[in-house]
């Protein structure tokens, strides 16, 4: 039986609008004043931000700038 994906999109929160700022994230880390997100292709970020929701429910994390 194959186990469903549950990688999450990481939506930066602006304005009151939520920005897709990557899709399947696969590792989120917080280092020193920064998150560090990586998704399942490898692709690295690194933001002042903090986490405001993480519902992996519906697969998605919402930050904020700091």
């Amino acid at each position: 039986m194959e186990e469903p994906m549950c990688e999450a999109n990481a939506y930066l929160l602006k304005e009151g609008k939520e920005e897709l700022i990557l899709e399947d994230i696969s590792v989120l880390r917080p280092e020193k004043e920064e998150l560090y997100l990586q998704n399942i292709f490898g692709e690295q970020k690194r933001i002042k931000a903090r986490i405001r929701e993480m519902n992996l429910l519906d697969h998605r994390i919402v930050l904020e700038e700091i």
